[in-house]
């Protein structure tokens, strides 16, 4: 069932630099381009979704979202396109999912929302057993202006700023592809096969 209070926002506006520069976004893997995949999963969860590009903006408003620009300029990482969805949702929260994560959590919003609710913070973020998963994260409108501080004072590590604030964590540890991602062609490649072979994540 739709979280109403959140809207959901897939990261999809790096430069790709590992795999030469390509918009990672529209990679196709089984037979439809990333972003895709994200989008099945996603969309389900949450009241709203858009999509943070700098890129074929076309081709991913053909997919039927809104897609939003940074405001900073050249590729300012992934905390601008957090602090372009802040500032234009209605929604209390925005949870973010990276554009290369084809296997992002079914359950990703509910885990997210509960564990926030449990710890009485302004943030979450995704814990994969190992690690956190930092562009993963569940954050309140409440902080837009401190994101927008930190990243005019010149800093950009999205870890960095989540810190600050003591974010819950949310334990994925039971989901192990949930946040496997694409940054090479083996990468891709392997994901590829297992996705063949099995039809699904």
């Amino acid at each position: 069932m739709p979280c109403p209070t959140i809207t959901g926002v897939i990261l999809a506006g790096g430069r790709a630099s590992r795999l030469g520069g390509v918009d990672k976004g529209l990679i196709e893997l089984a037979g439809k381009p990333l972003v895709e995949h994200v989008l099945a999963r996603l969309a389900p969860q949450v009241k709203n979704l858009v999509i943070s590009a700098n890129r074929n903006i076309e081709r991913y408003a053909a997919l039927g979202y809104a897609v939003l620009r940074d405001d900073a300029p050249d590729y300012a990482g992934p905390l601008a396109g957090m602090l372009r969805a802040l500032s234009v949702t209605d929604a209390e929260y925005i949870l973010t999912v990276p554009c290369d994560c084809p296997c992002a959590p079914l359950n990703l919003a509910e885990r997210m929302m509960s564990c926030r609710a449990r710890a009485k913070t302004q943030l979450c973020v995704a814990y994969d057993g190992v690690k956190i998963q930092p562009v993963f994260a569940l954050i309140s409108r409440t902080l837009q202006d401190d994101m927008r501080a930190y990243l005019d004072s010149g800093q950009r590590k999205v870890e960095d700023w989540l810190m600050r604030h003591t974010p819950a964590l949310a334990d994925f540890s039971d989901q192990s592809l949930a946040f496997v991602n694409i940054n090479t062609l083996q990468e891709h490649s392997l994901l590829e096969k297992q996705l063949n072979a099995s039809g699904t994540c």
